[in-house]
């Protein structure tokens, strides 16, 4: 079975969940890295007990669930917390997302699209992707998009931009790019040809996995992708 992975990535308010919500119409298997991540620091969890030992009980919310908010306002302003924090929770997001490749690949897609903010960033990531691709947008319509959602000001809408690694950095990094700085149906039209050469690609298989699978057993796996992804 030839599949391989796809990573999706792009920046605050450059239209990423527009390009995810066409692809996921189109039948495609999408693995949300944000969603696993809030999933793995659910109460009664191993990251959510151990968040707790290192972080205490006032970044809970009333529910017992950890307040993102608080937790970030933390990490933000202290470098070293924001490393402990995602020695406690990558390795579970790395896991989990693993599961479920193993689950596409075992039902026969012909690729998986990793959706992760932060691709570019880290890029041990991008080792396991046979394509990369990018939802752009220009800065003035990044901007414009950003103030008109969050009701910030240019001034704070300027900083959180700031914060993230560069768009057109990010696009030197890309084998593919989507550019989402005009309508809708733009958008929707280059999904659509990228889906279609995706699928008419038959030069890749990621044997890795599934001889690492048939070798090492899941288990193996598991701890060599970690040893990779975070190292």
């Amino acid at each position: 079975s030839t599949m391989f992975l796809v990573g999706l990535s792009g920046g605050i308010a450059s239209g990423k969940s527009t390009v995810v919500a066409v692809l996921r119409e189109l039948g495609c298997a999408v693995i949300d890295a944000d969603v696993i991540a809030r999933q793995v620091v659910q109460p009664h969890s191993k990251a959510h007990q151990q968040i707790l030992q290192h972080f205490g009980t006032k970044i809970l919310l009333e529910n017992g669930e950890i307040n993102r908010e608080a937790l970030g306002s933390i990490i933000f302003s202290q470098p070293e917390k924001r490393r402990l924090l995602n020695s406690i929770t990558h390795p579970e997001i790395l896991k989990e997302m693993l599961k479920q490749v193993l689950k596409y690949f075992v039902l026969g897609y012909r690729y998986v699209i990793l959706d992760i903010p932060l691709l570019f960033e880290t890029r041990g990531l991008t080792r396991f992707m046979k394509y990369t691709v990018l939802v752009y947008c220009d800065p003035p319509t990044q901007l414009a998009r950003l103030m008109k959602r969050s009701g910030l000001g240019a001034a704070e809408a300027e900083a959180r931009i700031s914060s993230q690694l560069p768009l057109e950095e990010k696009r030197r990094w890309a084998t593919h790019v989507i550019d989402n700085s005009g309508d809708w149906e733009s958008t929707r039209r280059q999904v659509l040809q990228l889906h279609t050469r995706l699928e008419d690609s038959l030069d890749f298989l990621w044997a890795r996995l599934a001889v690492g699978t048939a070798v090492a057993g899941l288990g193996g796996l598991v701890f060599l992708l970690i040893r990779h992804f975070i190292s």
